[in-house]
């Protein structure tokens, strides 16, 4: 099977990266052919011109659709996957791949379907669903829900006009999303249950250690944001301050490091490949307080894998993965209190931290596993090429 894979790359390097680049291998590895349609936000990174142009693009960008269109007729994929096509894609990739009755399947994993910044959380931090309904996306603007209004009415007016023209809508034949979690969400706004298809995140290959021993830090892998929950890790560092913490990820533009640093923690910056395992190899436990609707954090799994009790909240995906008491623990989003509690409880016992990752391992090896997704997503790609046959 030939397949087209359209992404619009982040400025920096982030989960959706590592997602989409896992996958592309797993289909490689199975005999498919796979090639690249992409654009990346770095283009216009850093420019005010740039930043203009892209407020045009996201809404719609015919250059791209005439570009595509050579493209598709050259190498005639037989299914196209799609995923962020912001700001520099937008929905006129739907044009040229309807016209040729390809089949589409598109990854979510996020909310950007019916949220503009994609994570149904405000500025302050809150979990927001005010533009699943009423005014929908001008929400955004009315609570300028990037801190720039100049970005957020961008960022609804694509949504807007997305949603308005129904090209993602008549485009896609089936969507994918990570949880049963987030597939209530898009059948709630509309998405027929016969058009979603559940895929988890992607297991890395990790080679086993063969050892039992437990590491000596307490460590947050992810992108370091408001919303990914790194306040309360640093509180939670304030607290417990015997305690070694460390940070591993891109630092979000929107956040600053505070001046008040607690000393026992550490910021590593972008970790990965193989020095991101070793990572979770020293560390005792995995934290990821996210406080918005995570789609499915590859980090856990990661830290599944290498026998890693993982500390993390009760919201959105994450209470599907992390069975309280198992194979982690969950805690109150945004509750720094109860994060330090949980933090500390398993620090004191590493007998119960080994415990809870062996668990954890065979879990993710049961559910998560590359095989066990590859034929989901084989499955997905069957309901695509059925769907789309159908199609006037």
């Amino acid at each position: 099977m030939k397949v087209l894979y359209i992404h619009n790359e982040y400025a920096r390097p982030s989960g959706e990266e590592h997602a989409s680049g896992e996958l592309v291998s797993l289909l490689q590895e199975h005999g498919h052919e796979v090639r690249w349609f992409k654009r990346s936000s770095a283009e216009i990174a850093g420019s005010p011109l740039g930043m203009v142009k892209s407020f045009f693009t996201g809404i719609y960008n015919p250059s791209v659709a005439k570009k595509l269109s050579l493209v598709l007729d050259e190498y005639q994929p037989d299914v196209v996957q799609v995923q962020n096509l912001y700001p520099l894609l937008s929905t006129s990739i739907f044009k040229p791949l309807r016209k040729r009755r390809i089949p589409v399947v598109m990854r979510c994993p996020n909310y950007r379907l019916f949220c503009p910044n994609g994570l149904c959380l405000d500025n302050k931090g809150k979990v927001c669903e005010k533009c699943f309904s009423g005014f929908k996306e001008w929400w955004c603007v009315w609570k300028n829900c990037e801190n720039s209004y100049f970005k957020s009415i961008g960022y609804a007016a694509r949504n807007g006009f997305a949603r308005i023209s129904g090209n993602i809508r008549k485009g896609v034949d089936c969507f994918i999303v990570q949880s049963e979690f987030q597939k209530r969400k898009f059948m709630a706004q509309g998405i027929p249950a016969d058009r979603i298809g559940i895929l988890p995140g992607i297991s890395p290959v990790i080679q086993p250690t063969g050892t039992k021993e437990v590491g000596e830090a307490v460590t947050f892998v992810g992108r370091v944001s408001a919303e990914k929950g790194i306040n309360e890790f640093v509180e939670a560092a304030k607290r417990l301050s015997h305690i070694p913490f460390k940070v591993a990820g891109n630092i979000d533009s929107n956040y600053h490091i505070p001046d008040s640093l607690p000393s026992n923690i550490e910021f590593l910056g972008f970790v990965c490949g193989e020095a991101l395992n070793d990572l979770y190899r020293r560390s005792r436990m995995i934290v990821v307080p996210s406080k918005w609707y995570e789609g499915f954090p590859n980090v856990i799994v990661r830290g599944m894998l290498l026998e890693r009790p993982v500390v993390t909240t009760n919201i959105g995906a994450m209470q599907s993965i992390i069975d309280d008491g198992v194979n982690g623990r969950l805690v109150l989003p945004g509750n720094a209190m109860q994060l330090a509690a949980a933090i500390e409880g398993l620090w004191q016992n590493k007998e119960l931290c080994i415990k809870m990752g062996v668990a954890g391992k065979e879990k993710a090896l049961k559910c998560y596993s590359r095989e066990c997704i590859y034929k989901e997503l084989e499955g997905i790609y069957r309901r695509a090429i059925a769907i789309a046959a159908k199609r006037k």
